[in-house]
């Protein structure tokens, strides 16, 4: 089958870490056919959505892991799937790019469904879920986030709505000096919307990821902050340990992963602090390359399993 994935550049790829790289490696190596773009090589010729893509073979080499073959126009619909696994920000190309990958639908399986990155941001979609994420504001006005910080007994997050991988998220207490610099910068004076939850303690044990392939759970990680640090990112200094899913853990899977499934988002990555949800990461979610360390598993090649079940569903 012809997989055409929509990423990053393969240049830029940190393999050591990336999910997407493992995905790609485990599709070559059940006989696939990977080809690769970028999303500013999407087009639409009338109605019809392609891509200036590259035939791709890749191995885990660093520096050297990558051989692609030469450019042509790839028909979106002559794909089997196409895999949209573009890093956040979610900025005005990506939204661009989601509408392109559109235009396909129905000719070709498209993961995570466009309609759907676009629809469900990766901050504000716990909101749809009151029960099972902590008390949050999403808001422009530094007031409103002062105020909020007093109602949460003076500790809270704050986190813009359109980055990722921990960028631009505080950790703010009451009496810190430096608070009303951190909401100016947080909603760049008023002009940005801006989220903040209540702090969750526990995140010190860990912010749990756990990673769903369509709607059912994969695989856990726990990401453990560095002691100067109060981001469970592993790319900022966190370390992944061993964990297991809980009965609080099942119960959010249980509601949250049927949604993510009709909707169209095949993987999907939940991160949980101390029970509570508090991000739905949609576009491309990692922790395979951890996971697999710390089970000693291989489970990218699950994915791709799932993904080739899927595809013959159609």
């Amino acid at each position: 089958m012809k997989l055409l994935f929509v990423m990053d550049p393969l240049a830029r790829l940190q393999i050591a870490g990336d999910t997407t790289f493992a995905i790609m490696l485990a599709a070559q190596a059940r006989g696939h056919e990977i080809w690769f773009c970028e999303p500013r090589h999407l087009s639409l010729e009338h109605a019809d959505a392609v891509a200036s893509a590259w035939p791709v073979t890749v191995r885990r080499v660093a520096g050297d892991h990558y051989l692609l073959g030469p450019q042509g126009t790839v028909p979106l619909g002559s794909c089997a799937a196409v895999l949209m696994r573009k890093d956040p920000p979610f900025d005005l190309d990506y939204y661009f790019a989601t509408l392109l990958l559109e235009r396909a639908r129905g000719a070709t399986l498209i993961i995570n469904d466009p309609r759907g990155l676009r629809e469900q941001n990766e901050k504000l979609t716990v909101l749809e879920y009151p029960d099972l994420c902590p008390p949050s504001v999403v808001t422009r006005e530094a007031s409103r986030l002062r105020s909020f910080l007093a109602e949460q007994g003076g500790e809270m997050v704050v986190k813009p709505l359109d980055a990722s991988g921990g960028f631009g998220v505080f950790h703010v207490r009451r009496g810190d000096p430096n608070t009303g610099a951190i909401l100016e910068q947080s909603t760049n004076l008023g002009r940005r919307w801006t989220m903040a939850q209540k702090y969750l303690p526990e995140v010190r044990k860990g912010d749990k990821r756990i990673l769903l392939v369509d709607g059912e759970p994969l695989c856990a990680v726990l990401r453990v902050p560095a002691a100067d640090d109060a981001r469970g990112n592993l790319h900022v200094g966190a370390k992944p340990m061993a964990t297991s899913l809980d009965d609080r853990d099942i119960a959010i899977v249980n509601k949250v992963g049927p949604r993510l499934r009709e909707r169209g988002h095949f993987f999907v990555g939940l991160d949980v602090i101390g029970g509570w949800l508090t991000e739905v990461n949609v576009t491309s979610p990692t922790g395979i390359l951890e996971a697999n360390a710390l089970y000693d598993d291989a489970y990218e090649i699950k994915v791709v399993e799932r993904l080739e079940k899927k595809i013959a569903g159609r």
